[in-house]
C-alpha cells in the first residue's frame, strides 16, 4: 500500500477544488458485498462485536481500499452507536436490523443513564486506520443526523414512514426538541473526537429526511444540522463537513444554503442536471449514481456513471453512489465502474 503521489484529491474537492476525473469512494463501500469482510464477521460474531473491536473495524474499513484504490475510506460504524451512548440498549436482529430499548414513544429521554465510554472503541479505530491509509486517500469519519437518529430513538428499530417519530415531533414539540438537543449536543463531539483521531473530513449521514414536510424539514433537519455545522467550524474550521439529506428533492438547496455545509450528497433521485443548476455553482457535490445501476453493471452502469460525469464537469464533484452499495453487488461491477470512471 504505497502512496502514490501523498495527494489527497478528494479532500482537495471538498475544499473546492475541480479535478478531472473525479475522486471516487462508495457510502457502505465497507461491508457485505465483500468476502473478505464475511469472512472477518463470521469469525468475530456479529455486526455490533465488529464495531466494538477497534482492530476488527479498522481493517474493515481498510478492505475496499486495498481492492479498489478508492480516494476515500468512510469509517466503519454505525449511526446508531450515538443512542447507545445516550443510554439506550442496542442489539441487531439477524434479517431485521437494529432494535434499541427502551423506545422513547413510551420512555422519557430523562429516564436514560448516559454512557458516553461506549464511543471509545470507535475513535481507537479511528487511530488505528490513520496510521495506516495510505497518504493519498482521505479519511471520512461520520454520524448520522439528529432527525434520522431520533426516528430510531423513538420507534426502537426502523419503520417505513417514521410514522411514530413524525407524529411525537408534533404531538409534542417541546419534549421531540429535547431528543433532537440531545443528539446534536452529542453528536457535536463524538465528531469532533473522530477529527482529532486524525479523520480528514465528516459526513452527516440523515437518511430519514425526506420524509418530513417543508417546515418540519426547516425544524428537525436544517437547524440541528446548521448547528452541528457551526461548532465543528468554530473547533476545526478546516475540517470539511458533508450533508446528505436523502430524499429531499427540491430542498436540497436551502438546506445547502442554510445548514453551512461545505459539500453536498445527492442520492439517486436527483436529477444531477437540475442539481447543477440550483445549487450554488462553487458547491462541491457528491453522488448520485443509482446503487441498482452497480448491480445491473454493462452498458448500463456506463451511460448512468457519463450522464452524471457530463452534469457535474463543471463544479467540484465527488463520484458516489445515490446510497449505500447493495450486498449483492458483483465485484466485477465495482472494479467496473472504477476502471470506467477514472477513464472519465
Amino acid at each position: 500500500m504505497e502512496p502514490l503521489t501523498g495527494e489527497r484529491k478528494l479532500l482537495g474537492v471538498l475544499k473546492g477544488e475541480r479535478r478531472d476525473p473525479p475522486p471516487l469512494w462508495l457510502m457502505r463501500q465497507a461491508g457485505r458485498y465483500l468476502p473478505e469482510y464475511r469472512e472477518l464477521r463470521a469469525k468475530k460474531g456479529g455486526f455490533l462485536d465488529l464495531v466494538h473491536d477497534s482492530e476488527a473495524a479498522a481493517e474493515v474499513t481498510l478492505q475496499p481500499i486495498r481492492r479498489f484504490g478508492f480516494d476515500g475510506a468512510i469509517l466503519f460504524s454505525d449511526i446508531l452507536v450515538i443512542p447507545h451512548a445516550l443510554g439506550q440498549d442496542l442489539w441487531f436482529v439477524e434479517g431485521e436490523g437494529p432494535r434499541l430499548a427502551p423506545p422513547l414513544v413510551d420512555a422519557a429521554l430523562t429516564s436514560l443513564e448516559r454512557a458516553p465510554e461506549r464511543l471509545d472503541p470507535v475513535y481507537g479505530t479511528v487511530e488505528t486506520v490513520a496510521g495506516l491509509l495510505p497518504d493519498e486517500t482521505t479519511f471520512l469519519g461520520f454520524a448520522g443526523s439528529p432527525w434520522t437518529v431520533a426516528t430510531y430513538m423513538v420507534a426502537g428499530r426502523g419503520s417505513r414512514d417514521q410514522g411514530e417519530t413524525r407524529r411525537a415531533a408534533y404531538g409534542d414539540p417541546q419534549a421531540f426538541g429535547a431528543i433532537i438537543d440531545a443528539i446534536a449536543e452529542i453528536t457535536i463531539g463524538y465528531l469532533s473526537r473522530q477529527i482529532e483521531a486524525g479523520v480528514h473530513a465528516v459526513q452527516l449521514f440523515d437518511s430519514w429526511a425526506g420524509s418530513l414536510s417543508p417546515a418540519q424539514f426547516e425544524r428537525w433537519v436544517i437547524a440541528p444540522n446548521a448547528r452541528i455545522v457551526a461548532a465543528l467550524k468554530d473547533r476545526h474550521p478546516d475540517v470539511p463537513v458533508i450533508g446528505f439529506p436523502k430524499g429531499s428533492g427540491e430542498k436540497l438547496p436551502a438546506y445547502a444554503r442554510e445548514t453551512g455545509v461545505d459539500a453536498l450528497g445527492l442520492d439517486e433521485t436527483v436529477d444531477p442536471v437540475w442539481a447543477n443548476a440550483a445549487l450554488p455553482d462553487d458547491l462541491p457535490v457528491q453522488g448520485n449514481l443509482d446503487p441498482l445501476a452497480l448491480i445491473a453493471g454493462g452498458a448500463a452502469l456506463d451511460a448512468a456513471t457519463d450522464h452524471i460525469l457530463r452534469a457535474f464537469a463543471g463544479r467540484p464533484h465527488i463520484f458516489n453512489l445515490g446510497h449505500g452499495i447493495l450486498p449483492d453487488t458483483p465485484i466485477s461491477h465495482v472494479e467496473r465502474l472504477v476502471g470506467h470512471e477514472r477513464k472519465g
